[in-house]
């Protein structure tokens, strides 16, 4: 998977390069892109615990989740994208839950703030596996030359 790899390396640069890759592919890329910043950002904050990067990571997790919302406000429709808020009240402090059915899964992100958008209307798939997910879809988003990631064929063709 060449999303794990990018995620996984720690060169700045090639972390935008990237991004402005995914960007490059309209509506499905900028939406890949937000969703990979919101998993790379939350990934770096719990790694830091504590220290004085924790409230950075959080501060950009935060930013990325409202340009996810963003995004699918704006083309998630025309995407065919199912996505909206829940409440976890298991999780103090992050009680909020942003989910988004994705073609190769399902992700979702705790947040302390309900961001804007619709109530989510269906069920938490159970799996912990956001990350997987993820990397597949921004690996479908930057590999076919030949998807349209401008409609919903970007979700028909999983």
């Amino acid at each position: 998977m060449r999303a794990e790899r990018i995620f996984q390396q720690n060169d700045g640069e090639v972390t935008k390069g990237y991004y402005r890759e995914m960007d490059g592919r309209g509506p499905a890329g900028m939406l890949a892109t937000a969703l990979f910043r919101a998993q790379k950002r939350s990934h770096a904050a719990k790694r830091y615990r504590r220290g004085k990067f924790t409230r950075s990571a959080y501060d950009v997790k935060n930013w990325s989740i409202s340009e996810v919302c963003r995004l699918l406000t704006a083309h998630g429709e025309t995407l065919g994208v199912r996505w909206g808020w829940a409440e976890d009240k298991k999780t103090k402090g992050y009680e909020h839950v942003l989910y988004v059915d994705l073609p190769e899964g399902q992700c979702s992100f705790h947040s302390p703030t309900r961001g804007s958008g619709p109530e989510f209307t269906g069920q938490w798939s159970g799996l912990h596996n956001s990350a997987e997910v993820i990397f597949a879809f921004c690996d479908r988003v930057t590999i076919d030359s030949n998807l349209d990631t401008s409609t919903a064929e970007v979700f028909r063709r999983a």
